[in-house]
């Protein structure tokens, strides 16, 4: 199931680009799942990393992936989604309210991919210093303080994982 995810969210985010960037953007959810399989070894959960963006960010829907994979990835694929249609602030505060009440796999998942993202931007940011914000549509350093910050909050009981104290560690390095 782990190899037909990779190969699957290979080819719906082929030829993207991380932003700001050269790096492919696979490079994203490949590392968010050699992330989460640090935490667990559910192949389920696994795929669930590799397939994170797919539905956010490359048009696969969920019927799609529920035929693929089953409703379980699907279900938690779905649950790291973000409705494009909102705000940037709409879309931040609704993940923030969906980690209050998210399973352990959820989170688990929540986390691969927050801390890919805080390492993409903590690289990114010896190389460019403090303009590295200027990538993203909202460029305030606070506002992606404070959603980060948020995310910590809502994913400490997983405090215990190397995961966790890694995203804390970048956390202070990027924000404090």
């Amino acid at each position: 199931m782990i190899k037909r995810a990779a190969e699957f969210a290979a080819r719906a985010h082929e030829g993207k680009f991380r932003k700001g960037t050269l790096i492919p953007y696979i490079v994203h959810p490949y590392e968010a799942a050699v992330i989460v399989s640090g935490m667990t070894s559910d192949p389920e959960i696994i795929s669930a990393a590799l397939l994170h963006d797919v539905i956010e960010d490359a048009g696969i829907t969920y019927g799609e992936l529920e035929r693929e994979f089953g409703p379980r990835v699907a279900d938690l694929v779905q649950a790291e989604s973000e409705d494009k249609t909102l705000s940037w602030q709409e879309r931040k505060q609704s993940t923030i309210r969906r980690l209050e009440t998210a399973l352990p796999e959820e989170k688990i998942l929540c986390l691969g991919d927050k801390l890919s993202n805080l390492r993409s931007t903590a690289s990114d940011r010896l190389i460019k210093g403090e303009r590295v914000w200027e990538k993203f549509r909202v460029k305030d350093k606070k506002k992606h303080e404070w959603y980060y910050r948020r995310i910590l909050e809502q994913l400490s009981e997983l405090k215990e994982r190397l995961a966790y104290r890694e995203y804390v560690m970048l956390f202070q390095e990027l924000f404090e």
